[in-house]
């Protein structure tokens, strides 16, 4: 019988030792709740920790924010490494970006190529747009520099517009490299072709999500945003200093 009891005693103040050695319950995810601050639609995992302790970071796009973890701040603007001076929010819209025009294969995209190219640069584009003609109007130069350039369209009066509906007549022409530089011309059109379904709402959609605000928008092969125009000789400068900077 002392010997059962002593058994017991054993096996009791063993289990209390245990489940004294136990890890704690893990602190609910504050994710959870700070998701339903944001706006519609926003999911627990566009919620990332920051190299902040306690600010986690918010992507939309190629948007960035932060957000305090007791959900009291929302902060909006660049966070910099003080050692290294390196912008880190514009490294993260960078990376975005590339994601989101990666996954865009390039029969989607009108391209104007030289032999050999030296710079790839994906230009956000409205056909009325003067600065956008202006740049094309140069597009011999910039192939002459070894600058190869990826047209999206991107229509900024919107859907349901006359520059929409031109964007979609280049897109339905048998040659649409020529009849976009026609189009750029202001050249007359024949708005009537129709050849069903075409990129122009989706690249309009996916320039919303990288941040164009205006035309032309330039992104770099390195995700790297250049907003409006820039002389042939400028750009190719502004593109050799960023690919520098990258190494």
């Amino acid at each position: 019988m002392l010997k059962r009891l002593a058994l017991l005693a054993t096996l009791i103040g063993g289990l209390s030792q245990s489940a004294a050695w136990a890890d704690p319950p893990a602190p609910p995810d504050p994710r959870a709740a700070l998701v339903k601050l944001l706006p519609a639609g926003s999911k627990v995992e566009d919620l990332k920790p920051s190299p902040i302790p306690g600010i986690y970071e918010f992507m939309q796009g190629a948007d960035v924010s932060y957000l305090t973890a007791d959900g009291k701040y929302f902060l909006d603007g660049n966070l910099y490494d003080m050692a290294t001076r390196e912008n880190l929010t514009e490294a993260l819209r960078s990376r975005a970006r590339l994601v989101l025009i990666n996954a865009v294969p390039e029969s989607q995209m009108i391209i104007f190529a030289p032999k050999n190219p030296l710079y790839t640069i994906t230009v956000f584009t409205d056909l009325d747009c003067q600065y956008c003609r202006k740049l094309h109007s140069e597009m011999a130069e910039l192939n002459k520099l070894g600058v190869r350039v990826r047209y999206m369209f991107y229509p900024r009066t919107g859907p349901n517009t006359e520059s929409w509906r031109k964007a979609e007549v280049v897109w339905c022409a048998a040659d649409r490299n020529d009849a976009l530089t026609r189009a750029k011309a202001g050249q007359p059109m024949d708005m009537n072709k129709t050849c069903g379904a075409t990129p122009v709402a989706r690249e309009y959609a996916l320039g919303e999500s990288v941040g164009v605000r205006g035309t032309p928008a330039i992104v770099t092969e390195s995700g790297d945003f250049i907003n409006g125009y820039m002389p042939p000789h400028d750009l190719v400068k502004t593109l050799k200093e960023l690919q520098l900077a990258k190494r």
